[in-house]
């Protein structure tokens, strides 16, 4: 087992050397993502986003009916990494301060005290949060996006790294509110876990059957290197063609005639941070348009309103934002070489492949 020493301790770095911060990432990730998929059977696809949305430095939402994993995948996230973790069950009658905290007074000392609410943590854990009503979900709007609490006029700071993985039951269903366009704009990507395959339920009963592999999930990261993981994603490089194909996508939701509401310059944002993510977790130092074309439904979507008339003819924002997706040109430009690759590995950065609009 890896020992992790804390560099507070000492006032320097991590004792642990970084040889290569790209080799790391990898190897880091790799622990991270077989912890997680060693509980949520058969679902690859939806643990990488989880992962690709916390080096992104995003939130991450988890739409779907109750009993497929929707907690449990975010559980399994937390635990999997070395830091503090808190879980909030949001109820009909729960309160912004029981997020955010509140100031007491104290007669001994005869001045406000504050006390901490459970947003102050480095991944929190929003269970069914549309169960709460809609002031008690905006009580998220400040800490999600400035990563900061505000209390009667005093700024606390959050931890880092700083993660909100939220589920919630689709808006059909009972004693549930809508999301507002705000908090749902906040959440970087949106995920759908869905019903497991016959073999992988059939899995699932022998791992789950006897004790829930939650109990023995140890930490494999600590949260150190989530934090020096995070800022090597930060210096992936993303060519110019890439950005404006980006923007190009984001700027087609605001015009399609389906869409009543279309993407914020916040989703622009998010859309490149995931797919500089995206392209370091596939060991790349540079973003390709192939990684901004598979994250953008899950970028974009929950963002998206549609029009009466699209909804009367059953059409969904995912279903849009593939149309988008199939009528934008992809960039075939070359990239130039970064100076300062991915991890400052100082590679050369090929030209990404020159290719038609996908079919989809």
């Amino acid at each position: 087992m890896t020992t992790y020493e804390d560099p507070a301790s000492h006032g320097g770095p991590p004792t642990r050397a970084y040889a290569g911060v790209g080799e790391d990432l990898t190897a880091t990730v790799e622990r991270v993502r077989g912890s997680v998929e060693g509980v949520i059977e058969g679902k690859p696809e939806v643990v990488r986003l989880a992962l690709t949305v916390l080096l992104a430095e995003g939130h991450l939402l988890i739409e779907d009916v109750p009993g497929v994993g929707k907690t449990m995948l975010a559980k399994a996230l937390a635990r999997s990494i070395d830091c503090s973790v808190r879980r909030i069950q949001f109820t009909p009658d729960l309160l912004p301060s029981d997020i955010t905290g509140v100031s007491i007074w104290d007669q001994q000392r005869r001045d406000f005290e504050f006390k901490p609410g459970a947003i102050f943590a480095q991944i929190v854990i929003g269970d069914e949060i549309n169960r709460a009503s809609p002031k008690t979900q905006s009580a998220l709007l400040e800490s999600m996006e400035e990563r900061q609490v505000t209390i009667d006029g005093q700024t606390y700071e959050l931890p880092s790294p700083f993660m909100v993985v939220a589920t919630q039951n689709p808006v059909e269903m009972e004693g549930t509110y809508p999301l507002p366009e705000a908090q749902r704009d906040r959440f970087m990507a949106r995920v759908s876990v869905g019903y497991p395959s016959v073999e992988a339920e059939l899995r699932m009963l022998d791992v789950h059957g006897g004790v829930s592999p939650l109990e023995d999930l140890q930490p494999v990261a600590h949260a150190h290197e989530i934090v020096k993981l995070i800022e090597a994603v930060r210096g992936v490089h993303v060519a110019e063609p890439v950005r404006r194909y980006a923007v190009e996508l984001v700027a087609a939701t605001r015009t399609h005639p389906d869409l009543r509401l279309g993407a914020s310059p916040r989703a622009t944002l998010h859309l490149l941070r995931a797919a500089k993510a995206s392209a370091a977790l596939a060991g790349r130092e540079y973003a390709l348009p192939d990684d901004v074309q598979a994250l953008t439904v899950a970028v974009l979507a929950h963002r998206l309103l549609p029009t009466a008339q699209a909804q009367l003819n059953r059409r969904t924002a995912e279903q849009v934002v593939l149309e988008i997706l199939q009528h934008t040109p992809v960039p075939t430009a070359q990239a130039p070489a970064p100076q300062n690759g991915f991890g400052g590995l100082g590679r050369s950065v090929p030209a990404y492949p020159q290719q038609p609009p996908r079919s989809l």
